[in-house]
């Protein structure tokens, strides 16, 4: 596998990044398989700081084909569910009649945004589509860039959780600006990043999630491609709501320096792993009962690869059933539905599922064994 280097600086293109920290022999793909363990590719994840504006970087990039080899996010549970109803009611108000929606995965939110409104015409441009529903969406299976062409024409772009997987943020915005004709509308949910950093979430940041940036940084791009930001909204502790118009008008907004302060909140979460890992091993070195890692994702991963010891770990659970029986890639650990904790006495849970931590236990608690032990 030959890496793709991105050694300057995502919005200043200098070459004068700081090295910060190397997470050594990381899995590639963040999905599971039900290919040979064999066959699974790890390399160093490589993370930089931009010293004149603060966004740290990865430098060292997978190949797309691999890194999104299949799809593996399916978006269940309570979090979800509200954050599609709410980006789809954000989308209806601006009242979009052709839509094209870059990275739809299984089309959750054209499903809900459709589901109000039926007569929104809705593209879906994707390298894996899944999506199998009833509504007339058309799916068109291909990586939205440069080379992407269309006869028909749109009044709104519109993605959901995608720019942070840009490897050039800068190009993807200038691409879209290049499709979208003046007066057409760009609608996306960015997740709130900055925040997740401090909250020491481990879906912030990886080989999907090749930057860190914070809405300041996303206004000087939007600006520099000649979008006039309309309405911009915070939804709760998870993402930013954009509407952006696109114009002819240059307003290049300034951009803050966040340097100082993204470093620090950065090696405070990768020191907080290390440390949450040093616990874990203690305990599990001092139980004899079965353990069980939830979430057949990047969560596993990070603390799998920081050096949490397996001995005593049966499976990892996840309520994804598009998870349940597969290997989760990089590891040789099955996936399990959670009811498999059902009847047992107090069995063990390592649960390090950011956001979605509270409503993981909650279902669990409540659903299928009150007595389950968490180690958070």
């Amino acid at each position: 596998m030959k890496l793709i280097s991105r050694n300057k600086s995502v919005l200043t293109r200098k070459s004068n990044l700081e090295s910060l920290v190397t997470l050594k022999n990381f899995p590639v793909f963040f999905g599971c398989t039900d290919k040979d363990p064999k066959e699974d590719i790890f390399t160093d994840m490589k993370w930089s700081i931009d010293p004149e504006t603060g966004v740290i970087q990865l430098t060292e990039l997978i190949p797309l084909e691999i890194l999104y080899q299949s799809q593996h996010v399916d978006g269940v549970g309570k979090t979800w569910e509200e954050y599609y109803n709410s980006f789809s009611e954000y989308i209806l108000n601006q009242n979009p009649k052709n839509v094209l929606e870059i990275g739809g995965g299984q089309g959750r939110l054209a499903e809900k945004t459709l589901s109000k409104n039926p007569d929104i015409n809705w593209t879906i441009v994707e390298p894996n589509p899944t999506y199998k529903g009833k509504y007339k969406i058309k799916l068109i299976p291909a990586f939205f860039d440069s080379n992407f062409k269309s006869d028909k024409k749109y009044d709104t772009i519109v993605f959901s959780q995608v720019l942070e997987h840009a490897y050039d943020p800068m190009s993807f915005i200038e691409n879209i600006a290049s499709f979208l004709e003046i007066g057409g509308r760009l609608i996306f949910a960015f997740p709130n990043l900055e925040l997740w950093v401090k909250n020491k979430y481990t879906n912030s940041l990886n080989f999907e999630h090749t930057f860190l940036m914070s809405d300041n940084h996303i206004d000087y791009i939007l600006s520099k491609y000649s979008f006039r930001i309309i309405h911009k909204k915070i939804y709760e502790e998870h993402s930013i709501f954009y509407t952006a118009m696109n114009t002819d008008i240059s307003m290049i907004r300034q951009i803050r320096n966040k340097h100082f302060k993204y470093k620090k909140i950065f090696m405070d979460f990768i020191n907080s792993y290390y440390q949450s890992v040093k616990e874990l091993n203690k305990k599990i070195e001092f139980t004899n009962r079965p353990i069980y890692l939830f979430g057949a994702h990047i969560f596993t991963q990070y603390l799998l690869c920081l050096g949490l010891n397996k001995d005593n770990i049966i499976s990892i659970l996840d309520n994804s059933k598009l998870k349940q029986g597969k290997r989760l890639y990089g590891t040789n650990f099955f996936v399990e539905s959670p009811e498999v904790l059902r009847g047992q006495y107090n069995p063990i849970v390592i649960l390090k599922a950011g956001i979605y931590n509270e409503e993981i236990k909650k279902d669990i608690l409540d659903n299928i064994n009150s007595s389950t032990i968490f180690w958070e």
